[in-house]
């Protein structure tokens, strides 16, 4: 049927046929805010980068972790901050470090949270990359970094870990931690996989908020092209049969397109990642009276549900979760 028959301004004419006919619903429950906990004691490091975000103390992360449940956020997504770094990424599996020593504190107050913890090294490594590095020929070695992020995801979930989530883009690392885990008696523990992480300028103000960017070089030879989309089917696909419950892209924004051919191609849950780039422009616009910040959040974090995403990680979570309930 045609105009004047129809007529697609009937159900946009009030707030009330608008929400009815509304296709796409966010709540609370889909969001996972992530959280930079630094070693130390009453820590409360603001990030310039990223207004309204800080590295945060295990006490002040914890009082972070039960505001964001009592908002009806699902879980906090771990970052370490240790105090000190070195080759080996050590304080990333030592049992006492900052991340786990976060994950008990916040199941602790919040046990019905879940407690997502990052599992990568280049929070942890003095060179700042995702694995371990071959310093004469200035490259990072895949196959002897899964031995350590597989000691750092048994290590979290030893802790209190609902899900661990890596994030380091190495190839076999889904299938490492799976054995780890497994042969470690966290049978039930589930793998968020970063399986579409892409090389992008947006991770500039995380960088600042881990104190991680590489002391040399970049992380492309490991992360994905943004020009490319089929090897991000490929890299899904790879980690499904490696044992990944969840899959991930990464960034969000300028990969929707790429977020729903992930969700085309699998029955897995996808989650997707609003990275610090995406989060920290719209605060400067609305910091400059560019455009209205409500607005403009709830609009793409709606694109990124819209695009097929269950699970979307924000920044903005806190934000957003009080503005769907006022």
């Amino acid at each position: 049927m045609a105009f004047p028959i129809q007529r697609l301004r009937r159900t946009r004419r009030t707030g009330a046929l608008r929400g009815l006919v509304r296709e796409t619903e966010l709540a609370p429950g889909d969001f996972i805010y992530p959280i930079f906990v630094a070693a130390g004691e009453d820590v409360r490091r603001p990030i310039p980068s990223m207004p309204g975000i800080f590295q945060l103390s295990i006490n002040h992360a914890v009082e972070e972790a039960r505001r964001a449940h009592a908002l009806g956020i699902s879980g906090v997504l771990l970052f370490g901050i240790p105090d000190e770094k070195d080759e080996a990424a050590s304080g990333a599996y030592d049992p006492e470090g900052v991340v786990q020593l976060a994950t008990r504190a916040i199941k602790d107050a919040a046990p019905e949270l879940l407690v997502v913890t990052d599992v990568c090294l280049c929070e942890y490594t003095s060179h700042g990359h995702c694995g371990m590095v071959d310093h004469e020929r200035r490259e990072v070695m895949n196959d002897v970094s899964l031995e350590l992020l597989a000691r750092t995801a048994t290590a979290q979930a030893e802790a209190g870990a609902d899900i661990v989530a890596p994030s380091d883009m190495m190839d076999g690392r889904v299938g490492a931690l799976r054995a780890a885990l497994d042969a470690d008696g966290f049978e039930e523990t589930p793998i968020m996989a970063y399986s579409a992480k892409y090389a992008s300028a947006f991770y500039g103000p995380f960088r600042e908020a881990a104190d991680s960017a590489p002391q040399f070089g970049d992380r492309r030879g490991y992360q994905m092209d943004p020009a490319n989309a089929r090897e991000a089917l490929r890299e899904t696909a790879l980690d499904i049969q490696e044992g990944a419950d969840i899959v991930m892209v990464k960034p969000a924004l300028p990969y929707l397109d790429v977020v729903r051919r992930v969700r085309e191609a699998t029955d897995l849950p996808v989650a997707a990642y609003n990275v610090s780039g995406e989060y920290s422009m719209l605060k400067a616009a609305a910091q400059n009276g560019w455009l209205d910040e409500e607005r403009a959040v709830m609009e793409a974090l709606t694109g990124i549900k819209r695009a097929g995403a269950e699970i979307i990680i924000s920044y903005h979570a806190p934000d957003a979760s009080r503005w769907l309930q006022s």
